[in-house]
């Protein structure tokens, strides 16, 4: 009986370890109302051996704290011969930053233009190439040692840009003004591999760590890079911030009202302090329509049934918002707490788990609107034409939302009983006693002496 057991405690293992992963890369759901930091300065750790590709650092965003963090640079092993590495990067859409996650695959795509160095450079990947089913390193842009790395080569990069600087995202007041290139387009409709669960793990325990969060090290982080995923212990810490940093008093991800007139700012957000070179907004949404009979559909969350407060509820969702980016954000599921601990803990998966679909549906979402949107813009489309897709944009962000909803609804644990335990063993009544009733039940036996 002992196999199954173990079978079962590592399959187990294997399926926290691929939530975890998908929890940990699906921060990119909501909009953040201000930049990330500039990247900080740092050495790259020595390469541990081959096969195993850089992957530079980034600032990633905990919604609990509404707060940057720091995810040390680190050396990862490639899930499979062939493939590299395509960094994450943040992106202002019209309304925020929004975070787009990297992915493995046999050719490096857009990752926004940002300069990560070392190999990274804005465009593509200088940082090496497989030659045989052999990973070679350029040991111009790469700290490698041919002790630990036979394969290896040099090839010297120049960098055309005329300004240096360490901006962390694309587009908005001060970001790169890069765009994705023909064979970026090639790249993206590749077959991808996820973020590895080592990867993950280095999200992981760094959002673990208080200092890394930018308000407190206000773009130094004290661990820049690791040799390994999760090895802190012997970390590269930055020299220095990238560009001075303080993070806004009214820090927090964007919650915008479409009824509001602020809602659709016509002008750029507010200057970032954190990078230079502005990028030219594109135009002003038009104005959401006025709401139709047909768009009056009652929700679930208006039922008289579904009235008892959630917890997962608690936050005020506009009814008639028109795009993800306008409904506030979903709060994290309450950890279920039924009494069965292995119960709670599927639960609790399962939880996460839809969790994050649902974020990744309003990123996708919000994507292709916002696709349309250019669409519209480079088309100059009339007021008709743009007021007919922003009602099909609301209708599509209502029925995700109803959907999302009737999820949660369903993901609700059942209450634990408090009801008294059944008595085994019922003493008899005391001489001249009526008896118990027995609710339809046979009449029992009187007991042995």
């Amino acid at each position: 009986m002992r196999i199954p057991a173990l079978f079962c405690s590592l399959l187990f293992g294997f399926v926290m370890v691929v939530l975890l992963a998908s929890a940990s890369f699906a921060q990119i759901g909501i909009a953040v109302s201000f930049g990330p930091p500039a990247l900080p300065v740092y050495e790259q750790p020595l390469c541990p051996g081959e096969g195993f590709i850089w992957v530079p650092g980034y600032w990633a965003y905990d919604y609990d704290y509404e707060d940057y963090y720091w995810v040390p640079g680190t050396w990862v092993e490639a899930p499979e011969v062939g493939y590299l590495w395509t960094p994450g990067y943040w992106a202002w859409n019209g309304n925020g930053f929004i975070f787009h996650d990297g992915y493995w695959g046999q050719r490096v795509g857009f990752y926004g233009g940002i300069d990560y160095g070392y190999g990274y450079f804005g465009e593509g990947y200088q940082g090496g190439r497989w030659d045989n089913g052999r990973f070679y390193y350029n040991q111009s842009v790469n700290n490698v040692n041919v002790t630990n790395v036979r394969y290896v080569y040099n090839t010297t990069v120049v960098n055309n840009s005329t300004t240096v600087n360490r901006v962390s995202y694309n587009g908005g007041d001060g970001g790169t003004s890069a765009h994705p290139r023909p064979q970026d387009e090639l790249a993206a409709r590749d077959r991808h591999i996820a973020p590895v669960p080592a990867q993950a793990q280095q999200v992981q325990t760094a959002r673990s760590h208080t200092d890394l969060r930018a308000s407190v090290n206000h773009g130094r982080p004290p661990v820049a890079a690791t040799s390994r995923p999760a090895a802190f212990q012997a970390a590269v810490p930055a020299r220095q911030a990238g560009a001075p940093y303080n993070p806004p008093p009214n820090r927090g991800a964007a919650r915008a009202n479409p009824n509001a007139p602020e809602a659709r700012p016509a002008s750029p957000p507010p200057a970032n302090p954190n990078a230079g070179g502005a990028r030219p907004e594109t135009a002003p949404r038009p104005n959401p329509p006025a709401s139709r009979p047909e768009d009056n559909i009652p929700r679930p969350e208006n039922r008289p049934e579904n009235n008892a407060p959630r917890p997962e509820n608690n936050a005020p969702r506009p009814p008639n918002a028109v795009h993800p980016n306008d409904v506030s954000p979903h709060q994290r599921p309450t950890p279920p707490n039924t009494g069965n601990s292995q119960q709670d803990q599927r639960m609790q998966q399962q939880q996460e788990k839809i969790y994050n679909q649902q974020q990744q549906e309003h990123q996708k979402l919000q994507q292709r609107q916002d696709q349309e949107h250019e669409r519209l813009q480079q088309q100059s489309a009339n007021q008709a034409r743009q007021q007919q897709v922003e009602q099909k944009h609301q209708q599509q962000t209502q029925q995700m939302e109803q959907r999302h909803t009737q999820q949660q609804e369903r993901m609700q644990p059942p209450q634990p009983s408090h009801a008294a335990p059944p008595r085994n063993h019922e003493q008899p009544p005391a001489k001249g006693e009526a008896p118990p009733p027995n609710h339809g039940a046979p009449p029992r036996p009187p007991e042995e002496r």
